[in-house]
């Protein structure tokens, strides 16, 4: 009966091994498989790991009630039932913003997992080949082995329960072995990657003719990255990278995979949320010239400080002036424009006066907006595009400058800019007809682009409803900000929808501080039932409903 009930025990054990495992797997993938984002991760949802490691204790009982075969017997069906429960907790089938990728590198990570699991499994079954017939145990002297009783209580321990807790183990301690696999496996994925990067060099050095242009920023920059590719598509070969391609994997993917002989100008998004990476980045695609968008109080949980975050950035500006390059700043930046003079290659764009490219007499509305940029020799043109913002004419106006630099004429860019169509999720407008538009921001996490989304809401004239789970990745800083979030949110809305009821404690103050009526703040456990709500609420007005924000899984 011992070695049944084993049995059924490990097929369990296994079946919640394979869905922890996966979901462990997911979650490292969305840190970004850097295994200290992923321990910090791990200690502030440190509640998913309270049963596995109370388990992993109890589990331990089965020695010393190993003479007492109901109670062990018993406890080793509780650990099975609760072993069941781990794997209906983890179970796959809920729909995930974004699934897990089975990419090379995750099936390599997963095998490594894998021979971690079958090296309890080998050991528990091996010692489960050693169980006692039932008649060895039975208190009657004649059933006694004749081995020495101090020798028989030692194999009596090691007889079952070494086989029961490994396999539990394995499953107890596989949030642990999932990121072991990750650090098994670190050298391997560190030459399978400077393969492919010295690959994606060496295919950089064989187009001699293609300018680089890196852009960087705390935000701001993948739209910068569409709006130059809009600008300069309308004169050059152009290739950017894709999406949020903005990892040294992703830009070395999108070199390998979609560069041709053809292009004339690659636009490098570059994004980093550590020291260096910016300079790794550059050692990849050697930019000739370089753009920062914006420099601010973005990822400080893994920068540390606001002073890593500015040399970071600045190590674009770096490269392009050991280059001989130029380096686009956002002179509106008081954190860029205090850095600024130590680069005599850079030119400003910007709002305010002193920017080699200026924006003035700006008109926002609703249809979208209308600006006046003044060229460094003090040409003007009018430009006029459909983007919602003050905020988003910095952007275009960085872009205007840079293809300005590269030979294209005020005068033909100002078509281009009229096509510029709002990047996907970023302050992107949606009307889903009836009584409902949507202002899509779901990408943005910061208080600037909180701001100005916030602005951009103010524009209406209808019912504004906001919905947002608040920012995350602000170090010391995160409180403070989602409170002021608050405060302003509730100068600029009819009706807050928060969701989630821990995340949100700082905003949801913020707008009490700021005497709001609390009967038109709602609390959500999931976007889904916020979108519930919404569709739910009753106004005489049309309803334009700002998406700010949206965690990944992982939050």
């Amino acid at each position: 009966m011992k070695l049944v009930l084993w049995i059924i025990y490990a097929v369990i054990a296994l079946g919640a091994i394979v869905f922890l495992g996966l979901r462990e797997f997911h979650m490292l993938q969305l840190n970004g498989y850097k295994t200290p984002e992923h321990s910090r991760w791990m200690k502030k949802n440190a509640k998913r790991y309270i049963l596995p490691a109370v388990l992993f204790c109890v589990q331990f009982l089965l020695i010393p009630l190993e003479y007492h075969k109901l109670a062990a017997a018993s406890l080793a069906i509780a650990l099975c039932f609760f072993n069941a429960i781990i794997a209906l907790l983890n179970k796959p089938g809920k729909k995930f913003k974004k699934p897990l990728v089975y990419t090379a590198r995750m099936k390599r990570m997963m095998i490594t997992f894998g021979i971690l699991i079958a090296v309890f499994y080998v050991i528990a079954i091996i010692n489960a080949k050693q169980f006692i017939p039932d008649s060895a145990y039975r208190s009657d002297s004649r059933y006694l082995p004749t081995m020495p009783i101090p020798a028989y209580i030692s194999f009596r321990i090691i007889s079952i329960a070494p086989s029961f807790i490994l396999v539990s183990s394995a499953l107890y301690l596989t949030p642990i072995l999932v990121p072991l696999s990750n650090l098994i496996n670190k050298p391997v994925e560190k030459a399978v990657q400077n393969w492919y990067i010295n690959d994606a060099k060496r295919i950089l050095s064989e187009c001699p003719t293609l300018h680089k242009v890196g852009i960087t920023g705390s935000y701001g920059k993948t739209s910068m990255k569409f709006y130059l590719d809009e600008l300069l598509n309308s004169q050059y070969n152009t290739l950017k990278t894709p999406e949020s391609f903005n990892t040294p994997m992703g830009v070395t993917i999108t070199i390998r995979r979609d560069l041709k002989p053809t292009h004339e100008y690659f636009i490098c998004e570059m994004g980093a949320r550590r020291v260096h990476e910016i300079k790794e980045l550059c050692g990849i695609a050697d930019p000739h010239d370089g753009i920062i968008t914006s420099v601010g109080p973005q990822h400080l949980e893994t920068f540390g400080s606001i002073e890593n975050v500015v040399n970071t950035k600045f190590e674009l500006a770096d490269h392009v002036k050991a280059k001989g390059g130029k380096i686009y700043l956002n002179g509106d930046n008081e954190l860029i424009r205090r850095k600024a003079p130590e680069y005599p290659n850079a030119v400003l764009y910007g709002l305010q006066e002193g920017n080699h490219y200026r924006a003035t007499d700006i008109s926002v509305s609703d249809r979208g907006t209308e600006f006046t940029v003044t060229a460094p020799d003090g040409e003007t043109k009018r430009f006029s595009m459909k983007l919602l913002g003050e905020h988003n004419v910095q952007n275009v106006l960085g872009a205007i400058a840079y293809a300005h630099g590269t030979g294209i004429s005020l005068d033909k860019l100002t078509l281009p800019v009229k096509r510029i169509a709002a990047v996907p999720h970023r302050l992107q407008l949606l009307d889903k007809g009836g009584n409902m538009t949507f202002i899509d921001d779901a990408y943005n996490s910061n208080p600037s682009g909180c701001r100005a989304a916030l602005n951009v809401l103010g524009l209406f004239d209808a019912c504004r409803i906001l919905v947002t789970p608040g920012m995350v990745e602000l170090g010391a800083k995160q409180e403070e900000l989602n409170f002021e979030f608050g405060q302003e949110a509730a100068k600029a809305c009819d009706h807050i929808v928060l969701v989630g009821k821990n995340q949100t404690v700082p905003i949801y103050n913020g707008i009490k501080d700021a005497g709001y009526d609390m009967d038109n703040v709602f609390v959500a456990d999931s976007l889904n039932e916020a979108l519930a709500h919404v569709n739910a609420y009753q106004t005489d007005k049309k309803k334009i409903v700002l998406l700010e924000n949206d965690l990944p899984d992982n939050y």
